[in-house]
């Protein structure tokens, strides 16, 4: 049957890096426990593992607050990173052109559930 809907969710807009960037690092904590999660992050080198563990610390804490529900018992359920509007900047180049400089960014979105038992 259909997995549950994710029952609470953290937003992170117009985060400054790109969303290919944090897709990479998006596949390693997906459907795993909060807590493992939490864990992959920490030690993650990259930009966007810190721009992840933020969100999902965020997560945790809405779970927890809102619903009372157990660290241990939360899994990421959902992960995702959508692209948010691009800062268009630019330089000049030679022979009097325009180069331009495309500054990405990205939304992230993180959603928990409990772990059926």
């Amino acid at each position: 049957m259909n997995e549950p809907k994710s029952q609470v969710y953290a937003k992170l807009s117009s985060s400054h890096t790109s969303a290919k960037k944090v897709r990479i690092i998006m596949e390693l904590i997906r459907n795993k426990d909060a807590v493992l999660a939490e864990r992959i992050l920490a030690f993650h080198p990259s930009k966007g593992a810190r721009i992840l563990a933020k969100v999902l610390k965020s997560v945790i804490s809405n779970a927890s607050t809102n619903l009372n529900l157990s660290k241990e018992n939360l899994v990421v359920t959902e992960v995702f990173a959508n692209e948010a509007p691009t800062l268009k900047r630019g330089r000049p180049a030679s022979r009097g052109k325009y180069s331009p400089i495309l500054k990405r960014r990205s939304h992230v979105i993180i959603g928990l559930s409990g772990r059926n038992k």
